[in-house]
């Protein structure tokens, strides 16, 4: 897969440089996710960031797991990243777990205690807040601060150990208590946590804070340069003094770019777990959801992904991306490739009163409206039919040109009907239509007699396949003024998913599978849902609508 770039941004540039001045001969970058949660659209643009840089310079990018926290990591989450970043077309040079280093890790934070860099301190959490003092006011020091190196050792390794609970002591970096940067306030870089790891099982009991590990990791690796998001400029500083107090060979360069916001929806992965635990959603692959597997399942494709992310660039300042933009691309990315059919969403029957009862024949139309080199399929027809109840309309409205009482139309790929008559049920409502058709206008055979306003699309009752559809809107309700400032579970769409039992032309279907995507004649791209279909029944997501205001 390439990822071309074609436009520079200030990392690209500033890779160049190092590369012009010698600084670097090999560029190794790393993404480095937390398995703490499944991916989303933003992670997809660091993952192509950082995978597209070094594939535009010859270098190598690794996929390191930054497991330093076991109370909120599981193989679960290792298991779906792996399977994201293989789904958007990228290959990593190394799989590597930050676990893999904790012993080094140790003897690097043991190098500080010697050093007179660290120190074991008794605090609690509380009392620490306290110590640390505000952005307006210096820390104060612990009275820990002082212990000897003999005696930090010797609590470091009892640490190790298991002696002491959790939260009883923790290890420190001895910085700066009034240092401007919260960050240097002598930040936690060991704290004990009694629970078992995916990785190491219950070999330890401290765990490394992510501003120590992450550094390291980085450097132990070979990183030249370490990208990540904006919200880390104020912990570089404490990224090189790590990188420096430590002794490492290597020095990675820490930068940081603008993360990815969008309409429409949350980017944190605690939110997304909470819509999941809280069973807002049906799990975090759920087609509403902005993880990459919600996005998959949906049938959104990596192509459309990787457009989209190259088209809205690197920055250094924070910005709201339209969502609409991403749809755009997928339409983009989807007309060339999705096969088009027929299926009707919402079912009103149609009987053809002239048509002879018991015959049956078969139509061609298009595979592809606009590349008729995906040839053409046979569809039956017969008297009876399926279209949409919106294709309907008793007493139309002021320019309405679809079916109604004496009213012509094209049923797509077949003949003129004119609506005759309606039944209706005890309530009312309209269950039933009949038409008549004209013969001498089947399409494709030149009739040119007359003319008609609509052509509306339509299934063969006798063959049509039951089908669910389940049509998506934006999970979140974030643009309205009135919803600023609500928290995000406020601001769900009660509206964000309907689900509607219709049917599908058979011959289109017939041999589909999980994820293949089709046209469906004006309801929109669609992709046959992989969680809920079953043989007897498909179940299909609609991707995005054929259409959108939305233009770049």
């Amino acid at each position: 897969m390439s990822l071309e770039n074609t436009s520079s941004n200030f990392i690209r540039n500033i890779i160049v440089g190092d590369l012009e001045s010698g600084k670097h001969n090999e560029i190794i970058t790393r993404f480095p996710p937390e398995p703490n949660g499944y991916l989303h659209i933003g992670h997809a643009k660091s993952i192509l960031l950082n995978f597209g840089l070094a594939e535009e310079f010859n270098g190598k990018t690794n996929l390191r797991f930054d497991d330093t926290n076991p109370v909120k990591e599981d193989t679960e989450y290792v298991e779906s990243i792996e399977e994201d970043v293989k789904w958007l077309g990228v290959q990593w040079e190394k799989k590597l777990f930050a676990s893999d280093y904790f012993e080094e890790m140790y003897n690097r934070a043991v190098l500080l205690i010697k050093k007179g860099k660290a120190y074991v301190c008794d605090l609690t959490p509380e009392e620490a807040k306290e110590y640390r003092g505000t952005l307006t006011e210096p820390g104060k020091e612990s009275p820990y601060r002082s212990r000897s190196i003999e005696e930090n050792l010797d609590l470091f390794e009892r640490m190790r150990k298991g002696e002491f609970a959790d939260g009883e002591k923790v290890l420190r970096a001895k910085i700066d208590m009034s240092s401007p940067n919260m960050n240097m306030r002598d930040p936690i870089i060991y704290r004990i946590a009694h629970a078992s790891h995916h990785n190491t099982g219950d070999k330890w009991c401290i765990y490394p804070m992510y501003d120590f590990a992450h550094p390291l990791e980085d450097a132990i690796e070979g990183i030249t340069h370490s990208i990540c998001t904006l919200e880390f400029e104020a912990h570089r500083p404490l990224y090189d003094w790590v990188v420096e107090e430590c002794e490492m060979a290597a020095k990675p360069r820490q930068i940081e770019f603008a993360r990815l916001n969008m309409t429409n929806t949350v980017m944190s992965k605690r939110k997304l777990k909470q819509l999941v635990d809280e069973r807002v959603v049906d799990g975090w692959d759920d087609p509403r959801m902005p993880t990459i597997s919600g996005l998959r399942r949906r049938g959104y494709t990596p192509e459309a992904i990787r457009n989209f992310c190259r088209e809205i660039g690197v920055a250094k300042a924070d910005s709201t991306v339209d969502s609409q933009m991403l749809d755009f691309f997928l339409r983009e990315d989807l007309q060339p490739k999705a096969t088009l059919a027929m299926a009707v969403l919402k079912p009103l029957k149609l009987v053809i009163t002239n048509y002879p009862e018991g015959q049956t024949e078969l139509l061609e139309v298009e595979n592809n409206a606009k590349d008729p080199e995906q040839g053409t399929r046979m569809i039956p027809f017969s008297r009876e039919i399926y279209i949409e109840q919106d294709d309907f309309m008793e007493v139309p409205a002021p320019k309405y040109f679809r079916l109604y009482p004496g009213n012509e139309v094209r049923l797509k790929g077949a003949y003129f009907v004119k609506c005759t008559d309606v039944i209706k049920d005890e309530a009312g409502n309209v269950v039933e239509v009949h038409c008549t058709y004209d013969p001498e206008t089947k399409s494709g055979s030149g009739f040119t007699g007359r003319k008609v306003k609509a052509t509306i699309h339509w299934v063969d009752a006798a063959t049509a396949v039951p089908a669910e559809f389940r049509l998506f809107e934006p999970l979140i309700l974030d643009d309205a003024p009135e919803n600023e400032g609500k928290h995000f579970l406020e601001q769900i769409n009660p509206n964000s998913l309907e689900v509607l039992e219709g049917f599908i032309e058979n011959v289109a279907f017939k041999d589909a599978k999980p994820l293949d995507k089709f046209q469906l004649v004006r309801n929109g791209f669609f992709c046959v849902d992989g969680k809920y279909s079953t043989e007897d029944k498909l179940v299909f997501n609609r991707i995005v609508p054929l259409k959108s205001s939305f233009k770049l």
